[in-house]
């Protein structure tokens, strides 16, 4: 077990419902705009000079990916020295590109290091079934996003466009694994490979989250609300966390 001197339990009351408080109002805000949350990401670019001093130093595996990316879809949008970051990139809702590598060795021994996300509502009770697809098809049921992790645009694409015969009943897990490297070894051999060339569905923008539902009833419950409402409208019972 990790000691830390300070944790959750040190943070007093009144903090607590603060924080609670800011992220309702954000939420309200939120669905009151209506406006995707990868727009303001999308507005910002970052130089090349200085996309070119952060991956100096990278392995070589991402930092010949982070070149091939910026010279199909131009300049990142944001960069930090292990990540970077594009924003409605072609098909995609976000890219993440890290110098940080996961190792994967389905099909085959590789490194993970590019991640990129679509907006895909997945329904719950498939979540178990793209684990045992690939454990780099990612998901997040409340985000509405799917995302694929691998060393390669078409190993992504590819594992979404499997992803998605899954979840529609088109294939069956042992026949996606075996598809996927199939085709793996077609694309990378310079065959033709339509699954990792192109999404061969219509990719969504928007309308999957799945914010699912309050809790209600209980007088915590209720008490909480109280407590929110009273930090929203600058009740100074609330900031004094009484």
């Amino acid at each position: 077990m990790v000691d830390q001197e300070r944790g959750p339990k040190d943070i007093d009351t009144a903090d607590r419902v603060g924080i609670l408080a800011a992220a309702t109002a954000d939420a309200m805000k939120h669905k009151a705009q209506g406006e995707h949350e990868t727009e303001e990401g999308a507005r910002q670019t970052v130089e090349m000079s200085q996309v070119e001093a952060v991956i100096e130093a990278w392995p070589e595996a991402p930092k010949k990916i982070a070149r091939q990316m910026m010279e199909q879809y131009g300049a990142p949008n944001e960069a930090t020295p292990t990540k970077l970051f594009w924003y409605r990139n072609g098909p995609w809702k976000r890219t993440e590109l890290t110098s940080d590598v996961v190792l994967h060795d389905f099909p085959s021994p590789h490194s993970d290091f590019l991640t990129q996300y679509i907006d895909y509502r997945v329904p719950v009770e498939m979540f178990s079934m793209l684990g045992e697809y690939d454990g780099s098809c990612l998901v997040d049921r409340t985000a509405g996003e799917a995302a694929a992790r691998c060393d390669s645009e078409a190993a992504n694409i590819l594992t979404m466009n499997l992803m998605h015969d899954l979840v529609t009943g088109k294939t069956t897990v042992e026949e996606a694994r075996k598809t996927y490297a199939e085709n793996m070894v077609g694309y990378t051999l310079g065959r033709s490979a339509p699954y990792a060339e192109r999404f061969q569905f219509e990719v969504s923008r928007g309308g999957t989250e799945d914010p699912d539902e309050a809790i209600a009833g209980g007088a915590m419950v209720h008490q909480t609300v109280g407590k929110i409402k009273d930090v929203l409208t600058g009740s100074d019972e609330a900031v004094s966390g009484r």
